[in-house]
């Protein structure tokens, strides 16, 4: 039986969208095509009808998670500057919420072990990710270097909370008052 090009799509976007929640999870490395295509509630066999392997879905799905979070960054910066975005991206919901949080603090680390087409749909997602979050009229070299800091604390914070949690929240204050 033929899919319509809309179910297909449909199809595309449930894959995508379970990609995206375990590479949060996970890493890329974590992603294995039987898991997303069941959290998408198709079978194995389906997966090579949208992707051609596991690192095209990969590349995919970070392109995905960074655009979302880029278009997300530009608003919340837009609505409250970078300080307003700093209090959301500290805050201790998102220190919890890997699988729905930043797609860069929940990756980075492992992309530079990742195959070619990974490492290049990152480095654009991040410079797409970063150039939405530079206010008009703000100092590019102040606003990367916040950026930084704030993906660097939360990935630290991330790190030590289920043991430390006093550091954590030391990690997450010390970037949100500077």
């Amino acid at each position: 039986m033929k899919v319509s090009a809309a179910k297909k799509a449909q199809n595309r976007e449930a894959i995508l969208r379970v990609a995206e929640r375990l590479l949060r999870e996970k890493g890329p490395s974590g992603v294995g095509v039987a898991e997303v295509m069941a959290g998408a509630g198709m079978t194995h066999g389906g997966f090579y009808g949208h992707f051609t392997s596991r690192e095209e879905l990969n590349a995919v799905a970070i392109t995905q998670a960074l655009q979302r979070a880029a278009c997300y960054l530009a608003k919340v910066v837009s609505d409250g500057g970078l300080e307003g975005f700093t209090r959301q991206y500290l805050d201790k919901v998102h220190l919890k919420d890997v699988s729905r949080g930043c797609p860069i603090a929940a990756t980075a680390t492992e992309i530079p072990r990742q195959p070619a087409p990974i490492r290049a749909a990152f480095a654009k997602g991040l410079r797409d990710y970063l150039e939405a979050g530079i206010p008009e009229g703000t100092d590019r070299a102040d606003a990367l270097s916040r950026h930084c800091s704030l993906i660097g604390a939360l990935i630290l914070a991330r790190a030590v909370a289920d043991h430390d949690r006093t550091l954590a929240g030391e990690l997450l204050l010390a970037v949100q008052g500077s």
